[in-house]
Parts: C-alpha cells; sequence; structure tokens
C-alpha cells in the first residue's frame, strides 16, 4: 500500500512532513483532512497520542483545548508499512530507518549533534512562534500579503478567505493565545531566532551541501513568517533566505 501522509491546507508543519517523504525520493499519497477537525480524522483512522508531549505556548501550560487535540493525534501523521507515526521528528528517524539513503542526518556525531539541536529548537521553539505570529495577524489581517490566498506554503489552513479570517480568529484565541499581547512580545523576540538561524545558515549545520531533518524542519517557519508583509522584508535581508528559496521557492 501507497504510504499516506495526513496533513491541513498550508500548515508549516505538514509541509515539513511533505519534504522528509520527497527528500527520500518516496511515492505518497497526501490526504487533506479538514482544519480544526483533524484530530478527530486521525482518531477515526486508528492514530492515538495518549502521552503527547506538552506544547509551550507562549511559557505557559497549554490551553485545554490544544491538550486535547494532542491526545487525539496531530498532523502531519504518517501510514507506511503497516505502521502510524506523529510528529516530524518521529517521522524522520522513522524515515531513515525504513530508507536510509539519502539520509537525513549526518553521519559525522559531532554534525548530527549540531542538526539535532537545530532540529529541537525548531520543532519545539520556533515553529509555535511563527505559527502564533501569523494567527495574530488574524486582528488586523491587511498585514497578511494577498490575505494569505497564496504564497510559498499555497493557501493557509482555508481556501476560503471569509472562512479563513473567521477560523483563524477562533483558532488563535482558544488554541494559541495569539492575541495582541502575545504578538508585540513574539515580534520583540524575533530578532534574536532570526540571528539564531542565521548563524546556522552561516556554519553549515542549515543550508549545507547536503539538505538534513534540521533544514526541512526550518524552512516551513520562515515560509510562513514571509506571509507578514511587516516580517517578509526583514527575512529577505538575511543570509537565512537562502535556505528559504532553496527549499520552498515563491510561487511563479
Amino acid at each position: 500500500m501507497k504510504p499516506k501522509l495526513y496533513v491541513i491546507l498550508g500548515s508549516h508543519a505538514c509541509r515539513t512532513g511533505m519534504l522528509l517523504l520527497e527528500h527520500k525520493g518516496i511515492d505518497y499519497e497526501r490526504v487533506e483532512l479538514p482544519t480544526g477537525l483533524h484530530p478527530f480524522g486521525l482518531r477515526f483512522r486508528g492514530f492515538s497520542r495518549k502521552k503527547a508531549p506538552a506544547r509551550n505556548v507562549g511559557g505557559r501550560r497549554r490551553p485545554q483545548m490544544l491538550a486535547t487535540a494532542d491526545r487525539m493525534g496531530t498532523v502531519p501523521a504518517l501510514r507506511m508499512n503497516g505502521d502510524r507515526v506523529e510528529t516530524n521528528r518521529e517521522i524522520a528517524r522513522y524515515l531513515d530507518s525504513r530508507q536510509p539513503d539519502p539520509p537525513l542526518f549526518p553521519s559525522d556525531p559531532e554534525r548530527r549533534s549540531a542538526v539535532e539541536e537545530a532540529e529541537s529548537w525548531g520543532s519545539e521553539t520556533f515553529q509555535m512562534a511563527a505559527r502564533r505570529l501569523v494567527l495574530t495577524a488574524g486582528l488586523h489581517p491587511e498585514v497578511l500579503i494577498d490575505h494569505a490566498n497564496d504564497g510559498r506554503l499555497g493557501p493557509l489552513l482555508f481556501r476560503s478567505e471569509w472562512v479563513r479570517l473567521q477560523g483563524t480568529r477562533m483558532i488563535a484565541r482558544l488554541v494559541f493565545r495569539a492575541n495582541k499581547d502575545a504578538e508585540q512580545e513574539l515580534l520583540g523576540s524575533l530578532p534574536d531566532q532570526l540571528d539564531r538561524i542565521d548563524a546556522w545558515v552561516e556554519s553549515g549545520v542549515l543550508n549545507g551541501d547536503q539538505l538534513n531533518a534540521a533544514d526541512f524542519m526550518i524552512a516551513p517557519s520562515l515560509a510562513l513568517l514571509s506571509y507578514r508583509s511587516d516580517i517578509k522584508p526583514e527575512l529577505e535581508t538575511r543570509p537565512l533566505l537562502q535556505l528559504i528559496d532553496r527549499v520552498l521557492p515563491e510561487p511563479t
């Protein structure tokens, strides 16, 4: 049976899962679940994360709705060879164990450790920061280029512009605490985060000769931030732009 990757529309986390499979050259079927209802869709298909790790939402305990959704299942989720695998970090290691070439991690232990550090930070910290920053744009949607109808990740979350506006406002408020105060805090911390990514690019941990799991983890979050008209110009002045353009070029 062809592997199936369960995703939601325009998700930066889900694009990471897609990139991991494409890096391996694995022919797979992409199954798009309805945004917001995807945990139910995963549970129906046999996925379950009874011991889901707590995601950090602004340094505070995650909202109950997010905790419940995480326990039911999270995207991307991979079904392959009869196995069910969730979260990008687990998917990356599963794929390397089943199909070693081309690898997602360097063979040299020191370089692998550096890539795993970047991958972990990209998953646990930067991915959530990018998500919340774009969700807060629902408070003033004019900041989203083309109202997020298109971009490096395609339309975000919903195909309908009106549904996207209403849906993201609800998700921002109830699930991810993406409000006006959070926006200012996140914008204030963003330069340091981008500096960190630039340093990894310049050292070759990211955007090296061979792309790796950390590249595929971080590039989609940068691509998501490029939907904000107040952040995109900053991205375009930095070394990290090379990574975004290489992994997720602008649509033509």
